[in-house]
């Protein structure tokens, strides 16, 4: 079909406000909006403003309502358990409704905060919901969090209550939650009045007198007393949740996401963005704790009216390489949502797609990539195996939905490897250089959206106006400051190379990191990779490669490396000093699959470093210091 994407965008761009109204006619609201925009609100505006409305209303009651009551709406599929269970939307609803309903018996009500500190099971969708249904503010912190990371959540947010499990799983061991959860409790200045907690049969936890609950005792004793909650209508400016991301100083930014712009956004999304219908399933491959998990495993999904899939496992290891492939078939889902990581695990593990064609993916349409820059060797090769179209788009956790994307819902535009794509409607996307001017189609230069910020991004950070405008707004007035680096072509479409903090100087020459690993991912040995800059006495900085090679490959690694060093050299010349290619087992990574790129420089640099929070194993720091020993660097010694 012809792309209605340029026709739908210039529309919003000649009245955003039109815009936005007519999406937001497929929300259900208890009371309209006074205005649909107002500059003079909040730090720079806030949209439908005046309006009043309910998050879990419109993501599982007006379905019942509207005749989906049997359909599918969660699909809980756990490799770690071997088990999958499917919830149709009444019986969600009820679920959601009854934990509710306990939520009030404790004490919790409008404007008050839970910490959720749970693994990947159908209880935090509930968990999320139950807290939106009474106009409760959540906010979800990995479960396993190191103690003194929640604390300082805890601190922040003050919550009345945690609601949390006995334990999680990784593949070949179990993470005990109950000891961390008591940890941060004993360490934090506020302490919750009550913690809800899940008991799972792998990890029985011993309760607080108190001050504990046993979830399955209190909701069973809440479903005999028939004890629901009513849905509450709360102010489309109101905040739903609270997402912690980390912060320069140490301290995390608590993220605000309200209730009106937020299922505005998402809802439009859906169809337009990902190109689905209601009663499909749609698969993000993501973790709760996670922005991608608030929008797009639970939000999102459930205010379209299609059919979720929560996963509790692994791209590979659970068992093997074809655990996606086996989830798409199980439920025929439609359109998966994962990470580029994911994506270069599998094809290190499988690179010819064997295990993909023991499975029926007859139904799946489409690929979308997004949480690290999508190398065009890895698109190209799920391209390759899938047959489908493969899509590159970029967001953050404070915009909370796709700032670019290639949009299936109105008709694909042609795909350009190395782009997440064009900007979508609400996203007025400019690359700027230091003195705050536009620069020329192809240029490098830092990523900004002009204000103001569409429905669905950030209003604020969570009790400080002026840590988010002194984060996000200051460096370049009447924008916001992504972080990110990158280019617009002359059609419009935005490369993202690095964060800001990544792009690299040498000699002068200010040069991006994604570049050069676009280049080294690009060698046929080459499963995934990192470039760094690290301190060099006579340019500045020079870069090292970490690289990984896929299963099978048997060549001599100094070769390899020798090869890596001309390839840059060739396709990005002499000017990128490239001389270090380091090769290496794995790299380190979050738990959602970003590469600590800062990590590794600063342990390159003999910088003082914290383990990050969010990191999926400690032990990988400890080989990349080995391997930088083995070259002989200072910063290493």
């Amino acid at each position: 079909m012809t792309s209605r994407y340029h026709e739908i965008y210039d529309g919003w761009q000649r009245d955003p406000e039109a815009f936005w109204a007519e999406a937001a006619r497929e929300i259900v609201w208890h009371k309209p909006w006074d205005k649909v925009f107002d500059p003079d609100q909040g730090v720079y505006g806030r949209w439908f403003v005046g309006a009043e409305c309910n998050t879990a209303y419109n993501c599982l009651d007006r379905h019942v309502h509207a005749g989906r009551a049997g359909q599918t709406a969660l699909i809980y599929d756990s490799a770690m358990t071997g088990s999958t269970r499917g919830y149709t939307y009444a019986e969600l609803t009820d679920e959601v409704a009854t934990l509710a309903g306990v939520l009030e018996g404790l004490g919790i009500g409008k404007g008050d905060r839970v910490i959720i500190y749970m693994p990947m099971i159908p209880e935090t969708v509930f968990a999320m919901l139950a807290c939106a249904r009474i106009g409760a503010i959540h906010s979800v912190v990995f479960g396993g969090f190191a103690a003194r990371e929640l604390a300082t959540r805890i601190d922040d947010a003050t919550p009345k209550a945690i609601l949390s499990a006995s334990c999680g799983l990784e593949p070949g061991r179990v993470v005990a939650y109950k000891p961390l959860l008591d940890g941060a409790i004993d360490m934090a200045a506020h302490k919750p009045q009550a913690c809800l907690i899940y008991q799972r049969e792998m990890e029985q936890a011993p309760l607080v007198a108190g001050r504990d609950l046993d979830w399955a005792d209190t909701v069973s004793a809440a479903k005999s007393a028939g004890r629901k909650a009513d849905c509450v209508p709360v102010a489309a400016t109101d905040p739903l949740y609270i997402l912690y991301t980390s912060g320069t100083t140490g301290l995390p930014k608590g993220v605000v996401r309200d209730n009106g712009g937020h299922m505005v956004a998402l809802k439009w999304s859906m169809k337009a963005i990902f190109g689905i219908d209601p009663g499909e399933p749609f698969w993000t491959a993501s973790d709760l704790g996670w922005v991608v998990g608030h929008s797009y495993i639970c939000f999102a999904p459930l205010l379209h009216g299609a059919t979720t899939v929560l996963y509790e496992g692994k791209p590979v290891g659970t068992p093997d390489a074809g655990a996606f492939w086996r989830v798409i078939a199980d439920h025929q889902v439609r359109v998966l949502f994962t990470a580029p990581t994911a994506f270069r695990a599998i094809k290190k593990e499988d690179p010819r797609g064997e295990l993909m064609r023991q499975y029926d993916l007859s139904k799946f349409h489409t690929l979308f990539l997004a949480g690290e820059r999508s190398d065009p060797d890895t698109l190209e090769w799920a391209e390759e195996m899938l047959r489908v179209p493969v899509i590159d788009h970029w967001w953050q956790t404070e915009t909370g939905w796709p700032i670019t994307a290639n949009p299936a819902g109105l008709g694909l535009l042609p795909v350009k490897h190395g782009s997440a794509s064009v900007p979508m409607p609400g996203w007025d996307v400019r690359v700027l250089d230091e003195r705050q001017k536009e620069v020329a189609p192809d240029e490098l230069g830092a990523i900004c959206i002009r204000l103001p910020l569409p429905p669905g991004a950030l209003p604020t950070l969570w009790n400080a106006d002026d840590r988010f405008t002194e984060s996000y707004l200051e460096a370049f007035p009447g924008y916001y400051q992504t972080a990110d680096a990158g280019f617009k072509d002359v059609d419009g479409y935005v490369s993202i190379m690095a964060r800001t903090d990544d792009i690299i100087n040498v000699a002068g020459h200010r040069l991006s990191t994604g570049g050069m690993e676009e280049v080294l991912a690009s060698h046929p040995d080459i499963a995934e990779c990192a470039v760094v800059g690290i301190a060099d006495p006579m340019k500045g900085q020079i870069p090292a490669g970490f690289v990984v090679l896929k299963s099978g490959v048997s060549r001599n690694i100094d070769e390899i490396e020798r090869e890596l060093v001309a390839l840059v050299r060739e396709r990005i010349g002499p000017v990128a000093a490239f001389k270090l290619a380091i090769t290496v087992a794995r790299l380190p990574k979050t738990r959602s699959g970003k590469i600590l790129r800062k990590t590794m420089r600063a342990i390159a640099d003999g910088e003082e470093y914290g383990v990050p929070a969010t990191i999926d194993d400690p032990a990988i720091l400890d080989e990349i210091t080995e391997a930088l020993k083995e070259r002989g660097l200072a910063g290493a010694a």
